[in-house]
């Protein structure tokens, strides 16, 4: 078994810079760390419980099954803040049949990124 200390999704956009102003700024992601310099320095960003890397330039959008999912407390709220700030929102929230409320948004690459809330009463909540 290989002991794993530590994970980060690895992210080469299209365009970094853009990239950057998305996650950081239109997600509001606070940086973890930053690598290099110039346009196609590295960031780092928290992610609930993992990391997200937006490093490095491609002439290709990242692989297209490629999907993030983002667990919020409050999926309307999101969908409103995010609206305002730009996002392109694909779907606005909706309570799916296994009882999750789900949004979905793309990056500038089009990387879509399920917007997650856990309603009280679901499963995931539960704690013996």
């Amino acid at each position: 078994m290989v002991h794993v200390l530590g994970s980060r999704v690895l992210l080469t956009p299209t365009d970094p810079e853009r990239s950057r102003a998305f996650y950081g700024g239109v997600l509001g992601l606070a940086v973890y760390r930053e690598f290099g310099t110039g346009p196609d320095r590295g960031t780092v960003y928290f992610l609930g419980g993992g990391f997200l890397e937006v490093s490095g330039r491609s002439a290709a959008p990242p692989a297209p099954g490629l999907r993030l999912w983002l667990q919020v407390a409050d999926a309307q709220a999101a969908y409103e803040e995010l609206r305002e700030r730009g996002a392109e929102v694909l779907r606005p929230p909706v309570r799916e049949p296994w009882g999750l409320v789900e949004m979905w948004i793309a990056d500038p690459d089009g990387v879509r990124i399920a917007v997650v809330e856990v309603p009280e009463d679901h499963p995931l909540r539960y704690r013996p």
